[in-house]
């Protein structure tokens, strides 16, 4: 059964995508004197938690589509912030690796971005910003599992 919402009040969903494109904005604000935008900073990051990742893996830990993450991995190639090499086990696929001056660059945006979250969290309590994150996660969780059982079964209706 569907919870009841004031017909005034707005969508959650709509709160949350209000909410992504304000840090979005501040983060390309933010790290764009190191020359970064935020899906770039993201896709470091990945790099950062899991080094020697393929384009598509990437893509899918940064949250875009394959295409997109092949022209940023060009262009964080050329920046020197990683680097690709041949996949032992494949050598039609590219690895990804941040560089050195990718790990340097890293640790100076971070703080800013970590900022950025305090900023965000200064109004709420330890058990807020608990309540808050959990509920993040749980949201994310199920939308997840939805998307995922949605694309097997169009995968499966369709071979």
């Amino acid at each position: 059964m569907t919870e009841h919402h004031a017909d005034d009040a707005p969508l959650t969903l709509y709160l949350v995508k209000r909410l992504e494109l304000v840090i979005r904005s501040l983060m390309d604000d933010a790290l764009r004197p190191f020359g970064l935008t935020t899906l770039q900073y993201t896709a470091l990051t990945a790099l950062r938690h899991r080094n020697g990742l393929s384009s598509a893996q990437l893509a899918r830990r940064s949250f875009v589509r394959p295409q997109t993450m092949h022209t940023m991995v060009l262009t964080l190639e050329k920046y020197g912030l990683i680097e690709r090499a041949e996949d032992p086990a494949n050598r039609r696929v590219l690895l990804a690796t941040l560089t050195e001056r990718g790990r340097q660059v890293l640790d100076e945006c971070t703080p800013l971005v970590r900022q950025l979250e305090d900023r965000m969290l200064a109004g709420m309590d330890a058990g807020s910003r608990a309540a808050f994150r959990q509920g993040l996660e749980d949201g994310y969780g199920m939308l997840a599992s939805h998307a995922n059982a949605q694309r097997a079964l169009t995968n499966g209706g369709g071979e």
